[in-house]
């Protein structure tokens, strides 16, 4: 049994030695260089011994992401965390802000995680989708809170089209929310994940060279949609 866990730890310090190899590559050279035979190089191990560790290129690919995500959402977690729970407006304000900090000090982990393609199949049970799942529940458990002590408006009708959509969405367990308090949370969603990856894939650079006055602004119009008050972050 102490051989068992000798064994069982030398492994998992390989495969952290793997993906922390994974990502020294993706933050130096792109994602491009992130290849098994690659990483098994960077390790001094060949190709095939990797393989006794991670089945293929997908599956280390996956295990980075996970990594990627699991250690945004700590960040997001903690920010949100650090204030006064019933807080509702500063907690979610302050888990944008730590989304976005995160984001733009780690622009080749966000870019490989959210500002590329989802590839292969979609399991609900992956670690994948489990860590994603966790990362959207950082704002969603929030919100939820909000809804039940202080509603915020919604709109009176949806588009037939995009009602129907999330009903099935919100049909998975977990949702606690209306179909029209969701769509509100993710029209801010899209506005601000779709500034936050403009900024990160540099697609702004042209006009700007400090997005965080944007990135407020977008915040202090946000908030009023989710009947909170902007509140400006500490100098």
């Amino acid at each position: 049994m102490v051989a068992q866990g000798r064994r069982a730890r030398v492994r998992q310090a390989t495969l952290a030695e793997i993906r922390a190899t994974a990502r020294r590559l993706l933050i130096e050279q792109g994602s491009a260089a992130v290849t098994i035979n690659a990483v098994a190089r960077e390790m001094g191990m060949s190709g095939p011994a990797l393989y006794h560790y991670y089945a293929g290129h997908e599956e280390l690919v996956g295990a980075v992401t996970v990594d990627f995500i699991r250690e945004l959402t700590e960040v997001m977690e903690a920010a949100r965390e650090a204030c006064p729970p019933g807080d509702h407006g500063r907690r979610l304000l302050a888990t944008c802000r730590a989304m976005r900090t995160w984001a733009i000090t780690h622009r080749a982990e966000f870019g490989w995680v959210f500002a590329s393609p989802i590839t292969g199949e979609r399991r609900p049970d992956s670690p994948r989708e489990l860590a994603g799942h966790d990362f959207g529940q950082v704002f969603l458990e929030e919100v939820a809170a909000l809804w039940k002590s202080r509603p915020f408006p919604v709109p009176a009708e949806l588009d037939p089209s995009i009602r129907e959509q999330l009903r099935a969405y919100t049909a998975s367990p977990g949702h606690e929310l209306p179909v029209e308090a969701v769509h509100v949370v993710l029209s801010c969603w899209i506005r601000l994940y779709g500034l936050l990856c403009m900024e990160v894939l540099n697609q702004l650079d042209f006009a700007y060279t400090d997005l965080e006055p944007v990135f407020e602004e977008c915040l202090r119009e946000i908030a009023p949609r989710l009947g909170l008050d902007y509140e400006a972050p500490a100098s």
